[in-house]
């Protein structure tokens, strides 16, 4: 199953993620390619992997990509290999924005759309400033996107409201507990144990 989260940008999606891997077994961060420039606590590889335009329009060129888009002046996409990787859990969450949200929607996978939401557009706002990752300008474009991205909440099938951390990642959490047991995805154990029903000696 894909966990597909998405929200505007500072909404805190990406720390909502780590808290919920910490608590979760079976899942698995998907690293997205980027051409934006690496962050100081970043690494290659574990938030992003940061390449060239050059060896991101040639991966589009190739097919690699799941989906993909530019934000903010910067591309960002999925690898296919990134997804279908036999390495690791099944269970995959992607952290992507609404445009690649939208693309993943489109190609009619096993996945369930997550979408995280700041309490109120102030606090976007400050998370925004608060960071000093983007230049007022920066800010204010961030912005105007986070207003029409909001609207697209109805589309989703989960919403989280980033209030208290804590919560926003037992929300998440929640989620992909109450995925996991769907009878779909129990037919195995479900299998056993109702074997074992059938098997029953009452004496």
């Amino acid at each position: 199953m894909l966990f597909v989260v998405t929200g505007p940008s500072g909404c805190g999606k990406s720390t909502i993620i780590r808290g919920a891997l910490q608590g979760l077994d079976r899942l698995r961060f998907s690293v997205s390619h980027t051409t934006r420039p690496k962050r100081n606590a970043e690494t290659n590889g574990r938030e992003y992997h940061f390449i060239s335009d050059e060896e991101f329009e040639g991966m589009i060129a190739a097919g690699a990509f799941l989906e993909w888009a530019t934000v903010h002046g910067h591309y960002y996409g999925t690898s296919k290999a990134e997804v279908e990787s036999k390495s690791g859990p099944a269970d995959i969450v992607l952290d992507i924005d609404i445009q690649g949200a939208s693309q993943v929607k489109d190609l009619d996978l096993p996945a369930l759309f997550i979408f995280v939401v700041p309490p109120r557009f102030k606090d976007l706002k400050d998370r925004l400033e608060q960071r000093s990752q983007d230049d007022p300008e920066a800010i204010r474009r961030r912005l105007e996107t986070a207003v029409r991205e909001v609207e697209s909440v109805p589309e989703f099938d989960y919403v989280i409201i980033n209030d208290r951390l804590e919560e926003a990642v037992e929300d998440l959490q929640a989620v992909v507990r109450a995925d996991r047991c769907r009878v779909e995805a129990r037919a195995v154990d479900l299998k056993a144990v109702l074997n074992s029903f059938r098997e029953a000696r009452l004496d």
